[in-house]
């Protein structure tokens, strides 16, 4: 059988979310830094992370589940997925409190990072998802796993799956993807071809 993991955000996503949630509420200066420092390799993506997580932390986790889960969605990407849902999931470092209602509209399972909420505010990061953990679980499984993603975070999960799709639907995937990809795809109608072969 074979699983197919997505990556959330520019891969089933149209846009990417963390940058969305900070413009509408007006703290994106400070984003943006942290993921440029990330993306350049000055900051590890795990502290990176929880440094943004910390950022976006003070926002109402309602208000911010309610401008995702409007996030326009790839259609035949979701369509491929829902067609497949059992052999289909979505991993995210992306907290579960915020996109629980994005992820019922895609439909399948969805792998996210958990924090401690409190009072309508997540307080504490309580575990970081480690998609390359989830690839390694369901081949231990008998699976063979196909992953598509394009982001740094991506790399590990892409390197132990079987076969990894690199996804420049929203943005170029990022060069550490782009070495390992077994396959690049620029266009839905690729994407979805390539999934279709591999089912």
């Amino acid at each position: 059988m074979t699983k197919f993991i997505f990556d959330l955000d520019g891969t089933v996503t149209k846009r990417e979310t963390l940058p969305l949630i900070s413009k509408h509420f007006g703290i994106q200066e400070a984003i943006d830094n942290l993921t440029k420092e990330t993306i350049q390799g000055n900051i590890p993506f795990v502290e990176s992370f929880i440094r943004r997580v910390y950022i976006l932390g003070k926002l109402p986790i309602n208000e911010v589940a309610q401008l995702l889960e409007d996030v326009e969605l790839y259609k035949d990407v979701t369509k491929f997925i829902s067609q497949n849902f059992e052999n289909c999931v979505i991993a995210t470092g992306n907290l579960e409190c915020w996109i629980k209602k994005l992820a019922a509209k895609i439909g399948c399972c969805c792998y996210c990072s958990d924090g401690l909420t409190e009072n309508n505010k997540v307080v504490k990061l309580t575990r970081i998802l480690r998609k390359e953990n989830l690839v390694k679980r369901y081949k231990s499984e008998g699976e063979k796993v196909v992953f598509i993603g394009d982001g740094n975070n991506d790399v590990e999960a892409m390197r132990a799956a079987d076969i990894s799709i690199a996804s420049g639907l929203t943005h170029m995937p990022a060069n550490s993807v782009l070495s390992i990809a077994d396959y690049l795809v620029f266009s839905e109608e690729a994407l979805c071809r390539q999934l279709n072969q591999l089912l």
